[in-house]
């Protein structure tokens, strides 16, 4: 695989292409991938503003990709001692680990959508609205009353208190009593991630963000900002796509930041150049070969994998399901594994020895940041 020394070209599949490699370059360094490394869990989480979180491991690679000497450790002290971090239901209702800060107004601007769907989903397995209600009142009581509890004790009270809990109702309901503002998941317990109630860990929020204050079309206009700090540049599309809200919702987000916003000739938003919501300007590169956990947030920001993907979309992506990747050149050229404790690699073809040679090293970092 070649750079060719410049954002134009790259390997990929034995050929030379040339399919939007600028715009990779720029949401790679938008997205921490390329440029100076973060130096904190927080920090990375800030950037992208929500990082696709149901798969543990896969939350915490992506931390390690956009870092530098952190350890899966740090990301747990984040979220168990700083608090600095949780996980919750959040865009498109899935969970999400985002910055404690700002839980407060993406969990009231992006759950109602989710909360409809929660109890569609319920109903369909034969748990009507008093039951979902009176199952969030045990979880409830129960994390007041114990303090800090994982999936699988929250399971035992309720089936205690007479409430079903097989297939996928427990998760609903733990997402119903989320969803809600209710309780999140805060602090790793061994290797579970416990739930905690949110006033018992979070305390108040802040006056304008409290239930019921916050002004929508502020929320609105944050969310674009954000957003694009993270994954600029980008469609309004792209942006209704990744928060799960309506078109309409985003437009007004953008409309709002349109003073903040720089032009380009293909009409994608990005913001002016050192705003200072993105901090300090990075130069749009390619970052170097390296390997990227499940539901990297690489895939997840805009409508179209394609440009990082390639022919290989349905390789890393099966059933809802997003493999680990190598990325080299802004593309994906194959998915690995762990085993035994050492990463393997899949290739989708021969590699040159250069980038096998870098992925083999940054093979050694994923193993030294999962300890």
């Amino acid at each position: 695989m070649t750079t060719a020394g410049a954002v134009g070209t790259w390997w990929h599949d034995g050929s030379v292409l040339d399919a939007q490699p600028q715009l990779v370059a720029q949401r790679c360094a938008a997205q921490l991938l390329s440029g100076p490394p973060a130096a904190s869990p927080a920090e990375v989480v800030r950037r992208l503003l929500a990082v696709q979180g149901q798969d543990p491991r896969g939350a915490r690679l992506a931390v390690r990709a956009r870092s530098a000497g952190l350890t899966a450790a740090d990301v747990d002290r984040a979220l168990t001692v700083d608090r600095s971090l949780l996980i919750t239901w959040l865009n498109r209702g899935t969970l999400h680990l985002v910055d404690a800060g700002d839980y407060w107004w993406l969990q009231q601007l992006t759950t109602p959508p989710v909360t409809i769907a929660i109890a569609r989903r319920l109903a369909q397995q034969g748990v009507g609205a008093d039951d979902t209600d009176k199952a969030v009142g045990v979880i409830d009581a129960a994390l007041a009353a114990e303090g800090p509890m994982t999936r699988a004790q929250l399971a035992d009270r309720l089936v205690a208190a007479g409430i079903a809990t097989q297939g996928q109702i427990l998760v609903h309901l733990l997402a119903a009593a989320s969803v809600r503002g209710l309780v999140v998941r805060g602090p790793v317990i061994g290797r579970q991630h416990a739930f905690v109630r949110v006033s018992d860990w979070l305390g108040a929020p802040p006056a304008r963000l409290a239930p019921g204050r916050l002004d929508r079309d502020i929320a609105l206009a944050e969310l674009a900002r954000r957003y694009l700090v993270g994954h600029g540049p980008a469609s309004d599309r792209d942006l209704a796509k990744w928060a799960g809200l309506p078109l309409r919702d985003v437009r007004r987000g953008l409309s709002a930041i349109a003073g903040e916003l720089r032009d380009r000739d293909d009409g994608l938003a990005e913001l002016e150049p050192g705003h200072p919501a993105a901090g300090r300007d990075r130069v749009a590169e390619l970052p170097p070969p390296l390997l990227l956990g499940s539901f990297d947030p690489l895939l997840h920001g805009w409508t179209a994998r394609e440009p990082v993907l390639g022919t290989a979309t349905g390789i890393v992506t099966v059933n809802g399901i997003f493999r680990p990747f190598a990325l080299a050149g802004g593309r994906a050229v194959a998915t690995w594994t762990m085993s035994a404790g050492q990463v393997v690699l899949d290739p989708f073809g021969p590699l040159p020895e250069p980038v096998a040679a870098a992925l083999r090293a940054d093979a050694q970092d994923v193993v030294r940041f999962l300890g």
